[in-house]
Order: C-alpha cells, then sequence, then structure tokens
C-alpha cells in the first residue's frame, strides 16, 4: 500500500498523477519540472507575442525546479538531505549541462552527501521547460 502526497506550495501535476507517493520508508516523486506554483509560469522562458517559445534560462528552471522539489519533499516530511537518487532530464545536453552541474554543486556541495544523479539529454518535456527531475528520497514518519 502507498500513499500519494499533494503539495501545496508546488505547481499542480501536468496529468492525473500525484506530485509524490509514499512506499514504506521510501518517497517516489513524479516528474517535478521548473513551473511557478503561483501562476503556472515558466521561470526565464521568452515568448513572442504568438507565445512561440524565443529564448530560455536554464539557470533559472534549475534553481524552480529544486525549489519545487524542495516544496514536494516538505509536503512529504521529508527534506533535500533525505534525497537517494536523482534523474534529470535536459533538453540540450551539450549547451545546458554545464550551467546544471554548477547549480547542482551549489545544493550539494558535498558529493560524498549528495543524493546519486543520473543526467539524460532527451529532446523534449511534455511543456516548454528545459529541465525535469524524477527523485527517490527516504521517508522520514
Amino acid at each position: 500500500m502507498s500513499d500519494a502526497i499533494h503539495a501545496g506550495n508546488a505547481p499542480q501535476a501536468v496529468g492525473s498523477y500525484p506530485h509524490a507517493r509514499r512506499a514504506g520508508d521510501l518517497l517516489f516523486l513524479s516528474g517535478i519540472g521548473p513551473r511557478s506554483a503561483h501562476d503556472n509560469s515558466i521561470p526565464g522562458n521568452v515568448h513572442d507575442a504568438d507565445g512561440v517559445l524565443l529564448a530560455y534560462d536554464i539557470a533559472a528552471q534549475c534553481h524552480a525546479v529544486f525549489a519545487n522539489v524542495r516544496s514536494v519533499l516538505e509536503a512529504s516530511g521529508a527534506g533535500m538531505d533525505d534525497l537517494l537518487d536523482v534523474t534529470v532530464y535536459l533538453t540540450d545536453m551539450a549547451n545546458d549541462f554545464p550551467v546544471y552541474n554548477r547549480i547542482w554543486a551549489e545544493y550539494f556541495p558535498d558529493p560524498a552527501q549528495a543524493p546519486c544523479r543520473t543526467t539524460l539529454g532527451i529532446t523534449a518535456l511534455p511543456t516548454p521547460i528545459a529541465i525535469e527531475l524524477k527523485c527517490i528520497a527516504i521517508a522520514r514518519t
């Protein structure tokens, strides 16, 4: 049996699924992107008058995605220190990985204490975002 978790301070899910699910001593977070919980905007995205995406700021999206992960973890009774494994999806690995990797080190400065991580370059995500995180954490009771 597992418990669904919906975080009030995180953006709504893009589909019909919870922000996280607790199963025993583990938390499984659904894919978390950088959208704002307040207005569903994507930090750093620049659009033309027709709404076409012209540019994005990967640093802004990285900080926003970590804030959203933190919100879901806190709603689950956990914190960033409880992360065990993170899968990262980047839509432009060649250009965005160096910035992302630098920002990762701001949140996890000690590699010995950082969660495990896998980073994948993919062609697209369901909304016009450049990064998404899929996380597993320790569930605190």
